[in-house]
């Protein structure tokens, strides 16, 4: 059997972060793997993680296994901070999963479950694990335009124009914030008129948001996700607290789903849990245990919201700093994008070849569609990088 298998297509990513680490060169910048670095080049524990785990360890009697779905307690921590008061709580139905990557497949397959003739709609460019995940499943794909390639920014019109052409069923998925891989958002006068297009299509809206906190807050990062859950009967939510929490190796997540009405809430739940226990029964649960524990204490709370805001400002002030290099190294406004994305990531606009020149003649590594991590960059190194990108000739 096993040698009727074929070697699987490397993972761009992981292939660039093994190239980085072969790398000899002392000065290389690493701005391809998407993880927040501090100035230092370090993934920090966070504050209130760190004293959540002290916590922990010192009350916890127990490992035993919390249930299908996950403890109850994290299902409505995340609930609260992801949709606030938004939706009743009769219409919610939550699983833990491992990671954000974890809550889309778990979505995935009750899209599949649900209604197999159904076709995702992927913003183009997406996550490439999106496209891969429904590849493998064989569902119905299509995509819709998003970014623009000449402003760097969101083609608005390109997108209202291909999600015209969805069916009642069909499911759009949609970045909630900090975009992966452009950096570019929808305003939330963008995000209504999205609602509009899926009242009169009928379509379901999935929403990825991997980024909440990062981009201009953590309620104003929710907010279009918010309104859809406001107006629309039905929505699917994969959140990551990889990032916003830093427990990126902790694999923790959560799939929401919002019903059209409380009778149907049950049901839900239960087909949730029925996909969990096809796959990995019980989800882990230690970082899920921690989000909740600071979620739910004012003190760790406070502490958690407080670093994070001085992570997302750090990435605002790299953004801004970059932008400004550039501006005056060209004397021009055309990478002024850099400072209006928002999130971890940019896409710079340049050429695969140029991407090639900028890691083999100046050590800086990112993706070769040139999505770039911000949060790799640190004082020293933006203007190492805005003179490496005006040599390359972008």
């Amino acid at each position: 059997m096993l040698n009727a298998l074929h070697p699987q297509p490397q993972d761009k990513i992981l292939q660039l972060i093994q190239m980085f680490k072969d790398d000899p060169r002392t000065d290389k910048i690493d701005l391809g793997v998407g993880v927040y670095k501090d100035a230092t080049g370090l993934t920090p524990v966070m504050r209130a993680v760190k004293a959540a785990e002290k916590q922990l360890w010192e009350t916890q009697d127990t490992k035993a296994y919390t249930g299908l779905a996950g403890d109850p307690a994290y299902a409505a921590a995340m609930q609260s901070m992801l949709l606030g008061d938004t939706v009743p709580a009769d219409r919610l139905s939550a699983i833990a999963t491992p990671g954000g990557t974890g809550a889309i497949r778990q979505a995935l397959e009750l899209i599949k479950l649900a209604s197999p003739q159904a076709t995702v709609w992927l913003s183009n460019p997406t996550w490439p694990n999106h496209p891969s995940i429904i590849k493998y499943l064989g569902m119905p794909m299509a995509e819709y335009r998003y970014f623009d390639d000449q402003t760097r920014g969101v083609d608005f019109d390109g997108m209202m124009a291909d999600l015209a052409g969805v069916k009642p069923g069909d499911v759009v998925l949609l970045h909630a914030c900090c975009h992966n891989p452009t950096g570019a958002n929808l305003t939330l006068n963008q995000w209504s008129a999205v609602a509009d297009n899926l009242e009169k299509t009928g379509a379901i809206p999935f929403i990825d948001i991997a980024y909440q906190g990062f981009g201009d807050g953590l309620d104003a990062d929710a907010a279009g996700m918010r309104l859809l859950a406001a107006r629309l009967p039905e929505l699917l939510i994969a959140a990551s607290c990889s990032k916003n929490f830093g427990i990126y190796r902790e694999r923790t997540g959560i799939l929401i789903a919002v019903s059209p009405r409380a009778d149907k809430r049950a049901v839900v739940q239960g087909n949730l849990a029925f996909l969990n226990r096809q796959n990995y029964s019980f989800p882990p649960d230690h970082g899920a245990r921690l989000v909740t524990m600071i979620l739910n204490d004012p003190t760790l709370r406070a502490d958690w919201q407080a670093e994070l805001e001085s992570i997302r400002l750090n990435m605002l002030t790299l953004r801004a700093s970059l932008a400004a290099e550039l501006r005056r190294l060209t004397n021009s406004d055309r990478f002024d994008f850099l400072g209006q994305h928002r999130g971890m990531f940019s896409r710079l606009g340049a050429t695969p070849e140029q991407v090639e020149t900028l890691r083999r003649d100046h050590g800086i590594y990112m993706v070769s569609d040139s999505r770039m991590n911000i949060a790799g960059l640190n004082a020293k190194t933006v203007p190492i990088l805005a003179a490496a990108i005006i040599a390359t000739g972008i």
